[in-house]
């Protein structure tokens, strides 16, 4: 009973770290419509720069933070620029940018991978101050996810905010109304990938290491608890309540990893195929449930 527990309460706080990844999926893929590949690259970026700053220099913890999710609104706003200026598509000017970052993220690293192991990081920070090492990961996971959905909700009741849910459910509609839609879709990128590149740089503290690799597939895992979460919710949920629930759904699919391992019901090399099998069957299931119309009618 007592390893069920742990093991639950580990893979809720992960699952509450990586809310940020699925925030930031959600916000390309849900409401801007934009496949967004960055993500995977900008997460490994974000984790790049913060190892490379708790490992060489003496740069404060939070300002770390600050820069991370700075550095990954850039690798968004690449992304931005070859879609809206260059006529890239979507998904090709993702790619185009995840492959450049992998190189680049190489450079920050001085190499292919990057240990944390005793050094300060946030965990530490609160472990010093006599909090339990799981109590600490919960307290900054609750900590970074309020405030991103808090900011996300005030942000999309703006008129900025607006115009880019517009843009998402109309983009023909919003240019007829004087939108500047290229704008609408680089601030969106810019913001997902920010909170992404945050992800990856919590990641990489809870991990104690930052490595080229992190983020393949991850695109995958942002895209099941996106679907997990809206299982939860409908078209009449407030919008903040559909971003906690987007949170609470990458919970539910580490809690599900988790109870998966512990009872080893798969090998660990089958998580990612189980992750893909259930992002299949959640974006399926809708379309089998459509009637079929008869031919000829």
């Amino acid at each position: 009973m007592a390893a069920l527990i742990h093991t639950l309460f580990a893979g809720a706080n992960q699952g509450m770290l990586w809310g940020l990844f699925a925030l930031g999926v959600f916000i390309s893929f849900r409401i801007l419509n934009f496949p967004d590949l960055t993500v995977e690259g900008s997460f490994t970026l974000g984790a790049s720069v913060m190892a490379v700053f708790i490992a060489k220099t003496a740069l404060g913890l939070v300002t770390a933070c600050v820069l991370s999710l700075m550095i990954g609104a850039l690798a968004g706003l690449a992304t931005g620029l070859l879609n809206t200026k260059l006529k890239i598509p979507p998904i090709l000017a993702g790619i185009l940018v995840m492959i450049g970052l992998y190189s680049i993220n190489i450079r920050i690293m001085g190499g292919a991978n990057l240990s944390l192991l005793r050094k300060d990081t946030l965990i530490s920070f609160f472990m010093d101050k006599g909090i339990a090492y799981n109590f600490s990961i919960f307290i900054i996971a609750i900590l970074f996810t309020s405030i991103a959905v808090a900011a996300l909700y005030w942000f999309f009741g703006t008129e900025i905010g607006c115009a880019i849910r517009a843009t998402g459910d109309n983009e023909k509609m919003c240019r007829a109304q004087g939108i500047n839609t290229d704008n609408t879709k680089i601030l969106a990128l810019m913001i997902s990938n920010a909170l992404v590149a945050l992800c990856g740089a919590l990641v990489a503290q809870h991990q104690a290491n930052s490595n080229a690799t992190m983020g393949s597939g991850s695109i995958v895992i942002g895209l099941a608890s996106v679907i997990i979460g809206e299982a939860f919710t409908g078209q009449k949920f407030p919008f903040w309540l559909k971003l906690t629930f987007i949170v609470l759904g990458s919970v539910v699919y580490r809690l599900i990893i988790s109870l998966v391992l512990l009872f080893n019901f798969l090998e660990a090399s089958d998580i990612k195929l189980l992750t893909a099998l259930i992002v299949i069957i959640a974006l399926g299931i809708p379309h089998l449930k459509k009637p079929k119309k008869l031919k000829g009618v």
